[in-house]
Protein backbone atom coordinates (compact mmCIF):
# COMPACT_ATOMS: atom_id res chain seq x y z
CA UNK A 1 0.00 0.00 0.00
CA UNK A 2 1.45 3.39 -0.97
CA UNK A 3 0.17 6.86 -0.22
CA UNK A 4 0.06 9.68 -2.69
CA UNK A 5 0.05 13.33 -1.45
CA UNK A 6 -3.00 13.96 -3.90
CA UNK A 7 -5.20 11.82 -1.47
CA UNK A 8 -5.14 8.76 -3.28
CA UNK A 9 -4.09 5.16 -1.66
CA UNK A 10 -2.54 2.81 -4.39
CA UNK A 11 -1.39 -0.69 -4.15
CA UNK A 12 1.41 -2.59 -6.15
CA UNK A 13 0.52 -6.21 -6.50
CA UNK A 14 3.37 -8.68 -7.76
CA UNK A 15 5.29 -5.45 -8.51
CA UNK A 16 2.63 -3.93 -10.89
CA UNK A 17 0.72 -0.73 -9.67
CA UNK A 18 -3.16 -1.14 -9.45
CA UNK A 19 -4.43 1.37 -12.15
CA UNK A 20 -7.36 1.70 -9.44
CA UNK A 21 -7.01 3.46 -6.01
CA UNK A 22 -8.09 1.75 -3.54
CA UNK A 23 -11.45 2.77 -2.48
CA UNK A 24 -12.91 4.24 1.02
CA UNK A 25 -10.27 6.83 1.69
CA UNK A 26 -10.93 9.69 3.91
CA UNK A 27 -11.47 13.44 2.53
CA UNK A 28 -7.92 14.76 2.71
CA UNK A 29 -7.58 18.50 2.64
CA UNK A 30 -4.12 18.72 0.85
CA UNK A 31 -2.02 22.12 0.54
CA UNK A 32 1.41 22.80 -0.39
CA UNK A 33 3.34 19.88 1.10
CA UNK A 34 0.60 18.06 2.34
CA UNK A 35 -1.44 15.25 1.42
CA UNK A 36 -2.35 11.76 2.10
CA UNK A 37 0.74 11.75 4.48
CA UNK A 38 1.48 8.13 6.24
CA UNK A 39 -0.17 4.58 6.79
CA UNK A 40 0.70 1.82 9.63
CA UNK A 41 -0.53 -1.62 9.06
CA UNK A 42 -2.28 -2.94 12.76
CA UNK A 43 0.55 -4.77 13.86
CA UNK A 44 -2.27 -8.09 13.89
CA UNK A 45 -3.13 -7.16 10.30
CA UNK A 46 -2.95 -10.73 9.27
CA UNK A 47 -6.44 -11.56 11.11
CA UNK A 48 -7.86 -7.85 11.52
CA UNK A 49 -6.63 -6.18 8.52
CA UNK A 50 -6.63 -2.68 10.08
CA UNK A 51 -5.15 0.50 7.76
CA UNK A 52 -4.09 3.67 9.59
CA UNK A 53 -3.55 6.95 7.38
CA UNK A 54 -2.39 10.21 8.90
CA UNK A 55 -3.31 13.06 6.92
CA UNK A 56 -4.26 16.97 7.36
CA UNK A 57 -7.76 17.56 8.29
CA UNK A 58 -9.73 21.17 7.16
CA UNK A 59 -11.95 22.98 9.41
CA UNK A 60 -12.96 26.63 10.64
CA UNK A 61 -9.02 27.15 12.31
CA UNK A 62 -6.88 26.17 9.41
CA UNK A 63 -5.73 22.72 8.84
CA UNK A 64 -4.02 20.01 11.81
CA UNK A 65 -3.39 16.35 11.30
CA UNK A 66 -6.25 13.98 11.41
CA UNK A 67 -5.64 10.08 11.62
CA UNK A 68 -7.76 7.31 10.74
CA UNK A 69 -8.31 3.70 10.37
CA UNK A 70 -10.51 0.92 8.61
CA UNK A 71 -10.87 -2.70 7.54
CA UNK A 72 -9.11 -3.36 4.23
CA UNK A 73 -10.47 -6.09 2.19
CA UNK A 74 -8.21 -6.09 -0.77
CA UNK A 75 -9.85 -3.33 -2.62
CA UNK A 76 -11.51 -0.81 -0.39
CA UNK A 77 -11.40 0.50 2.75
CA UNK A 78 -14.20 -0.47 4.91
CA UNK A 79 -16.03 0.62 8.38
CA UNK A 80 -13.46 3.73 8.55
CA UNK A 81 -13.54 5.88 10.73
CA UNK A 82 -11.35 9.04 12.41
CA UNK A 83 -9.92 7.54 15.45
CA UNK A 84 -7.64 11.13 16.39
CA UNK A 85 -7.41 15.12 15.43
CA UNK A 86 -4.56 16.96 17.01
CA UNK A 87 -5.24 20.05 18.97
CA UNK A 88 -2.73 21.59 16.70
CA UNK A 89 -5.36 24.24 14.41
CA UNK A 90 -3.20 26.62 12.20
CA UNK A 91 -3.29 28.50 8.81
CA UNK A 92 -0.27 26.80 7.52
CA UNK A 93 2.87 24.89 8.64
CA UNK A 94 4.50 21.42 8.42
CA UNK A 95 2.01 18.89 9.97
CA UNK A 96 4.98 16.26 10.48
CA UNK A 97 2.09 13.05 9.72
CA UNK A 98 4.52 9.92 11.12
CA UNK A 99 2.90 7.43 11.97
CA UNK A 100 4.28 3.62 13.87
CA UNK A 101 2.89 1.16 15.80
CA UNK A 102 5.08 0.40 18.71
CA UNK A 103 6.87 -3.02 20.16
CA UNK A 104 3.76 -2.22 22.78
CA UNK A 105 1.27 -2.15 19.86
CA UNK A 106 0.44 1.83 20.83
CA UNK A 107 0.46 4.32 17.66
CA UNK A 108 3.00 6.71 17.55
CA UNK A 109 2.09 9.98 16.20
CA UNK A 110 4.51 12.49 15.07
CA UNK A 111 2.72 16.45 14.74
CA UNK A 112 4.83 19.27 13.25
CA UNK A 113 5.31 23.02 14.58
CA UNK A 114 3.14 23.99 12.21
CA UNK A 115 5.62 27.57 12.11
CA UNK A 116 4.31 29.50 8.94
CA UNK A 117 6.30 32.25 10.19
CA UNK A 118 9.41 30.47 9.70
CA UNK A 119 10.58 31.49 6.29
CA UNK A 120 9.42 35.32 6.03
CA UNK A 121 12.08 37.23 6.60
CA UNK A 122 10.86 37.69 10.54
CA UNK A 123 12.19 36.52 13.61
CA UNK A 124 8.62 35.39 15.27
CA UNK A 125 9.24 32.28 16.74
CA UNK A 126 5.42 32.57 18.60
CA UNK A 127 4.41 29.53 16.71
CA UNK A 128 7.71 27.30 17.23
CA UNK A 129 7.46 28.06 21.06
CA UNK A 130 3.80 26.11 21.21
CA UNK A 131 6.29 23.06 20.80
CA UNK A 132 7.20 23.61 24.04
CA UNK A 133 3.41 24.11 25.51
CA UNK A 134 1.87 20.91 26.92
CA UNK A 135 -1.34 22.22 26.46
CA UNK A 136 -1.42 21.72 22.63
CA UNK A 137 -0.31 18.41 20.04
CA UNK A 138 1.96 21.07 18.36
CA UNK A 139 5.71 20.12 17.82
CA UNK A 140 5.30 17.08 20.15
CA UNK A 141 4.99 13.17 19.18
CA UNK A 142 1.98 11.25 20.43
CA UNK A 143 1.04 7.93 21.75
CA UNK A 144 -2.17 6.43 21.20
CA UNK A 145 -4.14 3.26 21.71
CA UNK A 146 -4.87 1.33 18.35
CA UNK A 147 -8.66 2.76 18.48
CA UNK A 148 -7.35 6.90 19.51
CA UNK A 149 -7.72 6.33 23.18
CA UNK A 150 -5.25 7.55 26.01
CA UNK A 151 -2.97 4.47 27.27
CA UNK A 152 -3.30 5.51 30.43
CA UNK A 153 0.55 4.94 31.47
CA UNK A 154 1.86 8.20 28.73
CA UNK A 155 4.34 10.25 30.76
CA UNK A 156 1.61 13.04 31.38
CA UNK A 157 -1.77 11.53 32.21
CA UNK A 158 -3.25 13.21 35.03
CA UNK A 159 -1.96 16.78 34.71
CA UNK A 160 -3.85 19.22 34.72
CA UNK A 161 -4.25 21.70 31.32
CA UNK A 162 -1.58 18.77 29.37
CA UNK A 163 -2.94 17.16 26.65
CA UNK A 164 -2.71 13.03 27.70
CA UNK A 165 -1.60 11.65 24.20
CA UNK A 166 1.85 13.65 24.63
CA UNK A 167 4.79 11.32 24.82
CA UNK A 168 7.37 13.70 23.82
CA UNK A 169 7.55 17.32 22.96
CA UNK A 170 9.55 20.37 21.51
CA UNK A 171 10.40 18.98 18.43
CA UNK A 172 10.17 20.43 15.21
CA UNK A 173 8.89 18.80 12.58
CA UNK A 174 8.83 14.65 13.01
CA UNK A 175 9.28 13.02 9.37
CA UNK A 176 10.54 9.39 10.61
CA UNK A 177 10.01 7.39 13.39
CA UNK A 178 11.99 3.93 14.16
CA UNK A 179 12.33 1.74 17.43
CA UNK A 180 15.15 -0.11 17.97
CA UNK A 181 14.70 -3.97 17.59
CA UNK A 182 16.60 -4.60 20.97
Amino acid sequence: LITERAGRLRIVRNGVLDPAPVAGVPTVFGQGLSGLMDIALHPRFASNRLVYLSYPKGGERGTTLAVARGRFDGRRLNDVEEIFVADAWETGGNLGGKILFGPDETLYVTVGERDRLCCTGTEDNSLRMKAQDLSNHVGKTLRIRDDGTVPPDNPFVGRAGVKPEIFTYGHRNGYGLAFNPE
